[in-house]
């Protein structure tokens, strides 16, 4: 999690909202990504997505079983589905997301029984440390 809040510092820097996330199998960094929808001019290119995009590309199969998402903000609705469908065994995610929130605060797309893959997942890790980067960046932006 500290590195998604590197990345996630980075993205703050570059004027994105300062969101990281660090995709892991076995110990090895397999894809790793910061928001730039701004930069990139794409409504999907959240930390989420651009580390499963890696991660994907590095493995050569669009599903990576037996990964850990670590995300420095609760995942929304698209990147929870996205989530699902990569096949990520585990998510572990920092400041919970109250406006939309999709693993525990406003829905509950990641553990719906009725979807072919459930994810196991954690939230509220460095949530402090997650939420403060995320104060600091609107707070300056007012």
């Amino acid at each position: 999690m500290r590195h998604a809040l590197g990345l996630a510092r980075r993205a703050a820097i570059e004027g994105e909202v300062p969101v990281g996330a660090v995709l892991v199998k076995d110990g090895a960094v397999l894809g790793e990504g910061w928001n730039k929808p701004i930069a990139l001019h794409d409504p999907s290119a959240h930390a989420e997505m651009i580390a499963m995009r890696a991660a994907a590309a590095a493995l050569g199969n669009y599903r990576v079983p037996g990964t850990t998402l670590y995300v420095t903000l609760e995942p929304c609705v698209m990147c929870a589905g996205a989530i699902v469908h990569a096949r990520v065994s585990r998510l572990v995610f920092g400041a919970r997301d109250p406006k939309a929130g999709a693993v525990d605060s406003v829905y509950d797309v990641i553990a719906r029984p009725r979807l072919n893959h459930v994810v196991a997942w954690s939230g509220g890790v460095l949530e402090d440390e997650c939420g403060a980067v995320l104060r600091e960046f609107f707070r300056s932006r007012r």
